[in-house]
């Protein structure tokens, strides 16, 4: 077989990887320890999040025609990936909390729901918290103003049951 029939595979595993994904996240991983390796490919799969480490080249060839094409000029030297279909801030928020712990971990860009960010923008959309977090925010923010109007109706029909007992009391 060709050297090209044996890349093939490969390419097209990374293409599936990314067909449909809301964010790919790609990483420089020198200097990690075998541990702390293994710690961040844990959490990412306990998230749902793809983490593979490819040959770039494979990569540039996999995103070709796609938005995550961006990414080619970064793919140089050690690069891994991180493919998130469901969650796009996942992949950014799990590894840039992971490399608080482990300084050698650097995101080095990603692409977020087509968009292209370079590892500032990364840094910044890792702090967008999870789509789950948002919701449970937004819903309490609703029910708050409910919650608070259905209290002092409460407290108003007390206090006229409490006042129509006190008349009653007074004239008997």
């Amino acid at each position: 077989m060709a050297k090209v029939e044996l890349k093939q595979p490969v390419v097209q595993e990374i293409a599936a990887n990314v067909d449909g994904a809301q964010s790919v996240v790609v990483v420089d991983y020198r200097g990690l320890t075998v541990a702390q390796d293994t710690q961040l490919r844990k959490e990412l799969r306990e998230a749902g999040i793809t983490y593979k480490v490819y040959k770039n080249t494979l990569m540039k060839r996999a995103f070709e025609g796609t938005d995550f094409a961006a990414l080619d000029p970064v793919l140089e030297g050690p690069s891994a990936i991180a493919i998130s279909k469901d969650d796009a801030t996942a992949p950014a928020r799990i590894i840039a909390k992971f490399a608080k712990t482990a300084d050698k971990l650097e995101i080095k860009a990603g692409v977020v729901e087509g968009d292209f960010y370079d590892a500032k923008g990364m840094q910044t959309i890792s702090a967008v918290p999870s789509r789950e977090e948002l919701l449970g925010k937004l819903l309490g923010s609703i029910q708050s103003p409910i919650a608070n109007f259905a209290r002092v109706i409460s407290q108003i029909a007390e206090q006229g049951e409490g006042s129509a007992a006190a008349e009653a009391g007074a004239e008997a």
